[in-house]
């Protein structure tokens, strides 16, 4: 309970930070298995994946994941979800 309180202000600042602690919620239990946003550069959030199938699906429902965080967000910060194979760090 304590620690659950504390999270949110030890997070870092930025888009990055916000973008991961809300994926989870936003993209499904599926979809943050197989993914993990790695970085952030002028609203663009790349989300790395852990094969080409989940890349290319996602690029499909890219608009709509960005829509979705945008909603949580508050406000139209993440322009565009750009998705690539990779791994990241998952902190799951």
């Amino acid at each position: 309970m304590a620690l659950e309180r504390a999270l949110p202000a030890a997070r870092p600042p930025g888009l990055l930070p916000e973008v991961q602690a809300l994926w989870p919620e936003v993209a499904g239990e599926a979809l943050a298995g197989a993914t993990s946003p790695v970085s952030e550069r002028e609203g663009v959030v790349t989300v790395a994946c852990e094969s080409g199938l989940w890349a290319q699906e996602l690029e499909l429902l890219g608009g709509d994941l960005c829509e979705r965080l945008n909603a949580r967000l508050g406000r139209g910060t993440v322009a565009r979800l750009r998705f690539v194979v990779g791994s990241g760090p998952k902190g799951r």
